[in-house]
């Protein structure tokens, strides 16, 4: 939590406040669905059960005093006592007791569809949101934080939606009982002091917990650095193995578990001033009580009976205290953690459907780009005004040093950003003009670095089109030239690849992204470095496989070796944001310019490699 936040005392301040009732507001539409009527059922029986419980519960202590006085011989019972007899008013007292645990029970039973529906649902909300977050939002954040905030506050949730409805409400519900009931059975005064033993116990209780949130959000702030340090540390096994890194690593998690263990003591210190002064409050109030019964009964106002459920009364309510204390600090806690994740939910998406957007029609897959501008950062621009057009069904290769910008117009293509200025259209149709999943629909990309999901094979083949049959996904992996690789592991398509496809080579993890784009089919391909992986053999079998993919599709690729794109039906020379040259292989070549120089120096390049090999 922001200093400005939080005082010296630990009181919260408007601004946080404020954000705790927009993270209720926000979980409480969960509980009462209008799409579907039988959560609402569910809350009114379940609300139901609660209330009969704390009836029965403050009734019971009424038939522990006519036990009591029955074998004591002292006091008048109630009629419905001098006819069952002490026994039988102690198994009414049993029966009342099982029948307050049943009701709970009952409601908890009836309730939990709508706690677990709840978490089902806000939890598929906040993932959903994720994804439509901008590529410039992904890798600003570190995955092992997203994960850990979305991992605290779901199950914030979960608590909440369990402890806020059936603790706090039947708590105060229950208290205003045992008032009144002091009140009316016994005098003003037992009332008075319940009153001042929960008014001091609940502000005791509330100022500390605020104290201590202060303390919690620098503890998940110092958990959340040292989560992020060891995934990034996993990710990067073979990064950290290469440099022999490993007790580097070490030192960098241990530098923020650090930090954890010392807000994790100063929690726990704080917990123990907490209970200490809780326990301080209720004694003080069972003792004053009590001793007032005591007096009473010596004076002979009050039956032994009495002072029982005197006694029995105020056991009862000091248990749901000790409680609120730990549902209160559990809610705060809760809260915190829920905040981070509804701060993520409330992160605008930068790249939106406009209003109405209609459905990419693609009739040929024309790309044009027009006058073209992009910058991440104002102060640096990526892309200088690109004009450039792409007919339907032809292949144009987009080349050029590292940062010239041929990256950045695939991305651009694929929406992962807007243009800053200029407009990209395909078959005359501007992309910010049309959905977003109509768009990705229609293009296919094989990137540079294929990474793929921890699961089989086939799975990531398949994850090009989930409804592909078995003999498409084998069509599409003979087409990538890896079906004779597949077939040759022990369990063919159901071997599993990894993290991030790291059981694999570099290679067979392309031929692997390959096919699933194969498997997709779109209307138009983007090839980002698409055989940069691949040894020379395995290359020109699979150049012969997009080139046949590419027939009758637009095609842009993005390419380093030149050799790869001699045949493009265009070459698009990109320097420092702009067009240098452009044209066919050959008349480049004529030219004598940029793309003849890089030429000549992979050519150069490759024939020292052969001389070398041989």
């Amino acid at each position: 939590m922001p200093p400005s936040q939080i005082t010296s005392t630990g009181k919260m301040s408007r601004d946080e406040r404020a954000r705790g009732w927009r993270t209720i507001r926000a979980v409480l539409p969960f509980l009462w669905a209008h799409e579907a009527p039988w959560v609402k059922r569910r809350v009114v029986l379940a609300m139901m059960a609660l209330i009969a419980a704390k009836i029965i519960s403050v009734s019971t202590p009424f038939v522990y005093r006519a036990a009591v006085n029955n074998l004591s011989g002292d006091g008048v019972d109630p009629a419905w006592a001098l006819g069952v007899g002490a026994v039988g008013i102690t198994v009414a007292y049993g029966v009342a007791r099982l029948m307050t645990v049943a009701f709970g029970e009952l409601r908890d039973a009836i309730f939990v569809r709508v706690a677990q529906r709840a978490l089902r649902h806000l939890a598929l909300q906040t993932f959903t949101h994720i994804h439509r977050l901008s590529m410039r939002y992904h890798i600003t954040r570190k995955t092992g934080g997203l994960s850990r905030v979305i991992e605290r506050g779901v199950k914030g949730v979960e608590f909440l939606l369990r402890f806020m409805l059936f603790s706090v409400g039947p708590l105060i519900l229950e208290l205003t009982m045992v008032t009144i009931i002091f009140a009316v059975v016994f005098d003003w005064r037992y009332a008075l002091v319940v009153i001042l033993t929960v008014a001091a116990y609940v502000k005791f209780t509330f100022k500390v917990t605020e104290w201590r949130v202060a303390i919690r959000r620098a503890m998940n702030k110092a958990d959340t650095d040292a989560n992020q340090k060891a995934i990034d540390s996993l990710l990067n096994f073979e990064t950290v193995k290469y440099f022999g890194a490993e007790k580097r690593e070490a030192e960098r998690y241990d530098d923020s578990m650090r930090g954890y263990e010392q807000m994790a003591v100063k929690t726990g210190q704080s917990l123990a001033t907490l209970n200490a002064g809780q326990s301080l409050i209720i004694t003080i109030g069972l003792v004053t009580v009590m001793v007032m019964a005591a007096m009473e009964v010596q004076a002979g106002t009050l039956t032994v009976g009495d002072f029982v459920m005197v006694q029995a009364y105020m056991i009862q309510i000091t248990m749901p205290l000790g409680f609120l204390g730990t549902v209160y600090r559990e809610i705060r806690q809760a809260l915190v953690d829920m905040g981070e994740m509804f701060d993520l939910l409330h992160q605008p998406s930068e790249i939106e459907d406009k209003p109405g957007a209609n459905v990419l029609n693609v009739q040929g897959g024309e790309v044009v780009l027009e006058n073209v501008e992009f910058h991440y950062d104002p102060t640096r621009p990526i892309l200088k005004g690109i004009s450039l057009s792409v007919p339907a069904g032809k292949t144009v290769a987009l080349v050029g040093p590292s940062g010239s910008g041929k990256s950045t117009i695939g991305r651009l293509l694929f929406r992962f950003y807007d243009v800053t200025g200029g407009a990209i259209k395909i078959d005359g149709q501007d992309l910010r003009d049309v959905t977003q999943d109509s768009l990705h629909n229609a293009i296919g990309v094989v990137p540079q670095d294929t990474v793929l999901f921890n699961d089989t094979i086939r799975y990531n083949i398949a994850y090009g089109r989930a409804n592909a049959s078995e003999a498409e996904i084998v069509e599409a992996a003979k087409a990538a030239k890896i079906h004779d690789f597949i077939m040759d592991l022990p369990d063919g398509y159901d071997t599993s690849v990894g993290e991030r496809g790291l059981k694999l080579s570099g290679g067979e993890k392309q031929r692997v992204g390959i096919a699933r784009t194969i498997l997709k089919n779109p209307p138009i391909l983007l090839l980002d470095e698409a055989t940069s992986a691949l040894d020379t053999q395995t290359e020109r079998d699979i150049q012969d496989s997009l080139k046949a993919m590419g027939q009758g599709r637009t095609v842009i690729t993005i390419a380093h070796r030149l050799s790869t794109i001699a045949d493009s039906d265009e070459i698009v020379v990109l320097e420092k944001g702009e067009i240098v040259e452009r044209g066919h292989h050959e008349e480049l070549l004529a030219r004598h310019g940029r793309y003849a120089a890089m030429w000549a120096r992979q050519s150069a390049e490759e024939e020292e490699a052969q001389e070398g090999a041989a």
